[in-house]
């Protein structure tokens, strides 16, 4: 029985960061926009700092009507909204916070995070081909050359510092990490964090989406609820790659002072208010830019980083 209520109790404590983290980033993205670049709509509803800017989203989200195109494969366009999204949820449940803080600890649970991300990217594939609309096909068709691009620089770089820690759990990797691991996988870091960030097709990498060319991509069909879901995927997308960069080569809950799972959490916000900063701060890449930045720029440099584990790993060894 207690074992039973521990397991619901973790499942719970994740179901509820599932919830909330997401939100919170998504308020944030809306003020730090708002300040950088001037836009005055987010700062007023509400009130104060336009503090009620989310719920009004959310309402109109609500509001709106579903809509499903006659043409469209209406189980299809129906589904694709949870593919996209539940992935990540699963993510959550092996990502650890702090000492003995999350959900499941997999012998390979790097393998099993790398590989259910990847399903997450399919829900806009499905959107995109369900549709009947040649904008959303194109956008589904972008969405899969960019996962083919950038998921081999990403799985280079986590193997990278797997290497380092000698096991694929993600605790293990964490409590492996030595502060000098930040000089040493930094350039696997940048790598990963750039490849996550094509992945989840956030600017610059949003060639996929495109509001200015092809409408919305994948989602140009999709209202209300169906919408949102897919935000809400793309805002836990970032929790989850900032919460692995964190794990991976931030060292996860090892900080001074502070207790474990505050650092994790200060680490996981940091690298989302990079996200937002990049977003803010980059024009969206052409398609040639993008597929060479992914095979010309990061696939060498993640077989570099790689290298120079291996050769560390050795010399430690000698």
């Amino acid at each position: 029985m207690a074992e039973v209520l521990d397991v619901a109790l973790r499942l719970l404590v994740i179901v509820i960061a599932f919830l909330t983290l997401p939100l919170i980033i998504g308020q944030t993205e809306h003020k730090a926009m708002a300040h950088m670049q001037s836009r005055l709509g987010p700062m007023y509803a509400g009130g104060f700092h336009g503090w009620a800017q989310l719920i009004a989203d959310g309402v109109k989200f609500a509001q709106k009507e579903d809509v499903i195109p006659r043409a469209a494969d209406r189980r299809v366009f129906s589904i694709a909204p949870a593919v996209a999204l539940v992935p990540y949820l699963v993510v959550m449940i092996v990502i650890p916070v702090g000492p003995g803080l999350f959900g499941a600890d997999l012998d390979t649970g790097l393998f099993f995070v790398l590989a259910v991300m990847g399903v997450g990217v399919l829900g806009s594939i499905m959107a995109g081909w369900s549709s009947a609309n040649k904008y959303s096909v194109l956008g589904g068709i972008r969405s899969a050359a960019q996962l083919m691009s950038y998921e081999l620089p990403l799985v280079l770089a986590a193997s990278s510092v797997a290497m380092a820690a000698g096991t694929l759990s993600l605790p293990g990797i964490v409590e492996a990490w030595q502060w000098w691991w930040l000089p040493w996988q930094a350039i696997g870091a940048v790598v990963f964090f750039v490849a996550g960030l094509a992945e989840l097709r956030r600017p610059p990498f949003d060639m996929p989406i495109a509001e200015s060319e092809i409408i919305m991509g994948p989602m140009t069909e999709y209202t209300g609820i169906r919408f949102a879901l897919f935000m809400l995927a793309e805002y836990v997308g970032i929790v989850v790659l900032s919460a692995l960069t964190t794990v991976l080569f931030l060292g996860g809950w090892h900080g001074p002072l502070l207790p474990g799972p505050v650092w994790t959490l200060i680490k996981i916000f940091a690298l989302a208010f990079v996200v937002i900063w990049v977003r803010v701060s980059f024009p969206r890449l052409r398609a040639d830019q993008l597929q060479k930045l992914a095979w010309i720029g990061l696939v060498p440099l993640a077989l570099f980083q790689l290298a120079l584990t291996g050769v560390v790993r050795v010399l430690l060894a000698g």
